[in-house]
């Protein structure tokens, strides 16, 4: 969570609205400080926000007030919980877009069981979760050939965008990856 950099969250909702032509009905793969679900939210054409959150004490902050809270919006919902048991909990072709920004992205994990996040296997579930035309959005904070490889894999094709960011006083790069279904 960062809340002096939020440039490549914010770039992680506009990508997906981007490419979406209705994206109604969105899944968020960690809750962060809510800069890429308040991004969502101001979009009217977002109707729904699903919010996948493995750490409650997050939850916790929003509800108590000590970070400022996307939890009030009624188009918001949050299920604590490991984001794979919330995506494979989803009917299939039921998102319009699935957003993914857990961990670090695939090769800094803090947690090693994340990987697999990050692999055609999961990858491939999420596909089977997104409505005709939806796209899969995974935020890294560095570049990941692996990551790119099995978008590929999966999609048939990938878009990658490197956002500039200052980290510390020096120049660095987050990556927003993306594939449509």
């Amino acid at each position: 969570m960062d809340d002096a950099e939020t440039s490549s969250e914010e770039l992680l909702a506009s990508a997906a609205l981007d490419a979406v032509l209705l994206p109604a009905r969105v899944l968020v793969g960690g809750l962060g400080l809510g800069y890429t679900v308040r991004a969502l939210l101001a979009d009217s054409r977002v109707e729904s926000v699903l919010v996948a959150e493995i750490e409650p004490a997050v939850v916790q902050w929003m509800r108590d007030g000590l970070v400022p809270s996307v939890l009030d919006d009624d188009r918001v919902a949050v299920e604590v919980g490991d984001v794979r048991d919330v995506v494979l909990a989803q009917p299939s072709a039921s998102l319009d877009g699935l957003l993914l920004d857990v961990d670090n992205g695939p090769d800094f994990l803090v947690y090693n069981e994340n990987s697999a996040l990050y692999e055609s296997d999961f990858l491939g579930e999420c596909r089977r979760r997104l409505a005709p035309g939806g796209v899969l959005t995974v935020w890294s904070s560095s570049a990941s050939a692996a990551l790119e490889t099995a978008m590929r894999e999966t999609f048939g094709s990938c878009e990658v965008r490197p956002v500039p960011v200052q980290l510390q006083g020096r120049a660095e790069a987050y990556y927003v990856y993306q594939g449509s279904s």
